[in-house]
């Protein structure tokens, strides 16, 4: 539970004319994570590179053929067996004669639609010309002896504009006057170009393109564009009947094709993990320690030619590279989504999804303790089961602890005069709830270091697990420190144990950093300074974030209580209306406000100390078995 399963780096030799063969075996199992690296210069050809090109090609075709169709038919993979690079060059073949034919469709389409908006542009700009009476073709081009302009200005420039271009001897005649705007057509003879176009601009004149389609009077090009609007219909109609007609002629070709691609996949999933020497192929990856035994029977029982399987631990060297495969838990399923969200642990290191659950249960509650307030999350939670999915627990566990906390703080939706207290009322005794607090927090950065340095010797860093930030010196400092906290809060004095703890711990820290720094002596001055400082302070304040758990618990009780406040200057109906809306606006609004600050804890006060979180999550060959897999998970079985 809390560590990664135990893996096994495996190397498998088989014969060149099994590697397919290999590859749909080990994506069947489900428990092999493809390792990429360079197994070294005796087998330096990556195999398989023209089946690797045969299948993006395929999967490239079938994508665009989804695309036109619109989906496709669903599968199940049924029957597991190797696809030759012949079978798959044969459905590669006849997707590209199937994406031809779609491709031609689609250009065809792509005509259709380019008409549909030539048409749509059209009728919008015969709106501006429906009241005009004559051939629309005789206002466009050049004339030898006059100017002829159509256009828009504000309809109540209109007199002016007559007055003033009837100076040049220009005629405005409006064909559609609105409040706003008035269409007009200027007519006059040429050779006044500068000061008519100064006139205009100074009426805002906005000019209209009459486009070049427009050959005839508005009705007739009205009628025009209707009936080339209804042969667009038409078009998309036959078009959308090819494509079904196309979808049912090749239903059975493209199930079959998707299942050839998914049985393909794992060899080419492969990439550079399968090395080649010509009749030769070694395979390389991670294993579950547990599964290694049952990988050994499945290649005897689906493998052609001998093969070779070798099994050994990881090297420390090479920890790094070793992916982390978590043991599956239901009940923490979306817990662990959220320390994913931080990161992947480093293998073989401490996995926290466990205390995490606990840490961030426990103190939601205690920020939101209300029986009422819990109910309602639980409520939602199991309402919206199928939005949430795995997170309807994490839901109904926090909802649980807020109805646990709300029983011990005696308070349901803000009422603490329904039953008396288990533990205490909030605000009864702040000081208290500040304490305990601290203490919760004290323990909480305890257990942190203590993880830190049990991660370190796991990787076997002894010298980093005793002195390095977070290591055994820290801890002896931070004890140290606490010790002297409790003996000046009891007796006003430090104390001498407590102070000599302090001081060698912290001298301690300081050498190492000392040591560890490589610069000049001034520069390691100023860096241990700098760095034992922050030590001392990070620790504090660390430890001083924790009293927010309390803060927002008597945060909680406080606002309750001014919802009442407002609820009690009102008659008995606008006191329910005030008491639900103030409960429904603590809940939304606090319920987001706590759950921030609780992850905020766990990430920069928890995992910030002993979490690396930079590991590779284990991700193994597996086979795309369709409908099949909506069913049925595919993962490892214990």
């Amino acid at each position: 539970m809390f560590r990664p399963l135990p893996m096994r780096h495996v190397t498998l030799q088989v014969m060149g004319e099994d590697l397919t063969r290999a590859s749909v075996v080990l994506a069947d199992l489900g428990i092999f994570h493809p390792d990429h690296r360079d197994p070294g210069p005796e087998f330096s050809k990556i195999a398989g590179e023209s089946y690797r090109a045969l299948y993006h090609q395929a999967q490239t075709r079938l994508t665009k053929i989804a695309n036109h169709l619109g989906g496709l038919p669903p599968f199940e993979l049924g029957d597991v067996h190797v696809v030759s690079e012949e079978a798959l060059a044969e459905t590669n073949r006849q997707l590209g004669e199937l994406w031809t034919e779609c491709s031609a469709s689609e250009e065809r389409a792509h005509g259709t639609l380019e008409e549909e908006r030539a048409v749509t542009q059209l009728e919008a700009a015969l709106e501006n010309f429906a009241s005009l009476r004559i051939d629309l073709g005789m206002l466009q081009g050049d004339r030898r002896f006059l100017d002829v302009r159509i256009g828009t200005i504000q309809s109540d420039h209109l007199p002016r504009l007559r007055e003033a271009l009837a100076l040049a001897y220009y005629q405005v005649f409006p064909y559609l006057i609105t409040p706003a705007l008035a269409h007009v057509i200027i007519v006059g003879p040429k050779g006044r170009g500068e000061g008519v176009i100064a006139v205009l601009d100074t009426a805002d004149f906005q000019q209209l393109a009459i486009p070049a389609e427009f050959r005839d009077q508005p009705e007739q090009l009205r009628t025009d564009l209707e009936v080339r609007r209804v042969k667009v219909a038409a078009a998309r109609e036959a078009h959308a009947a090819e494509v079904a007609e196309r979808a049912a002629r090749s239903q059975e070709f493209l199930i079959d094709a998707q299942r050839q691609l998914a049985l393909a996949e794992p060899f080419v999933q492969l990439d550079t993990a399968a090395r080649s020497t010509g009749y030769l192929a070694l395979v390389c990856g991670w294993v579950p320690a547990r599964d290694v035994d049952r990988l050994q029977r499945s290649l005897e029982q689906e493998l052609e030619y001998p093969f070779m399987l070798h099994a050994r631990r990881p090297t420390g060297d090479e920890r790094p590279e070793v992916p982390s495969m978590m043991r599956p838990s239901r009940l923490l399923s979306p817990f662990s989504q959220l320390v994913k969200q931080y990161g992947v642990p480093r293998y073989g290191e401490f996995d926290p999804t466990a205390i995490f659950a606990v840490t961030f249960v426990l103190m939601f509650g205690m920020m939101f303790g209300d029986v009422g307030h819990g109910a309602v999350l639980v409520a939602a939670a199991v309402a919206f089961r199928r939005t949430l999915k795995r997170y309807t627990l994490f839901g109904v566990a926090v909802g649980l602890s807020s109805m646990v906390f709300g029983v011990l703080y005696g308070s349901v939706f803000g009422f603490e005069d329904l039953f008396h207290p288990l533990w205490l009322a909030p605000l009864s005794d702040p000081t208290r709830m500040l304490r305990v607090a601290l203490y919760w927090g004290i323990g909480f950065l305890l257990g942190a270091i203590l993880l830190r340095i049990y991660n370190r010797l796991i990787e076997g860093d002894r010298v980093r697990a005793l002195f390095d930030s977070n290591g055994l010196t820290t801890l002896t400092f931070y004890s140290g420190m606490v010790w002297g906290g409790f003996n000046v809060a009891n007796t006003g004095a430090f104390g001498t144990g407590a102070a000599m703890l302090t001081g060698i711990s912290l001298l301690a820290i300081m050498f190492y950093k000392w040591e560890e720094a490589h610069a000049t002596i001034g520069e390691k001055i100023i860096i241990v300074l700098v760095e034992t400082l922050e030590t001392v302070v990070g620790n504090v304040s660390n430890t001083l974030s924790f009293l927010r758990v309390a803060a927002f618990s008597l945060n909680h009780v406080a606002l309750m209580l001014a919802v009442f406040a407002l609820a009690e200057m009102m008659d008995t109906f606008g006191y329910w209306v005030m008491v639900v809306f103030g409960n429904i606006f603590i809940l939304v609004l606090e319920g987001a406000i706590v759950t921030i600050q609780t992850l905020r804890l766990e990430y920069f006060e928890g995992f910030s100390r002993f979490y690396s979180g930079d590991g590779r999550e284990f991700r193994p060959l597996l086979l795309n078995r369709g409908v099949a897999a909506l069913h049925s998970s595919p993962q490892t079985a214990s």
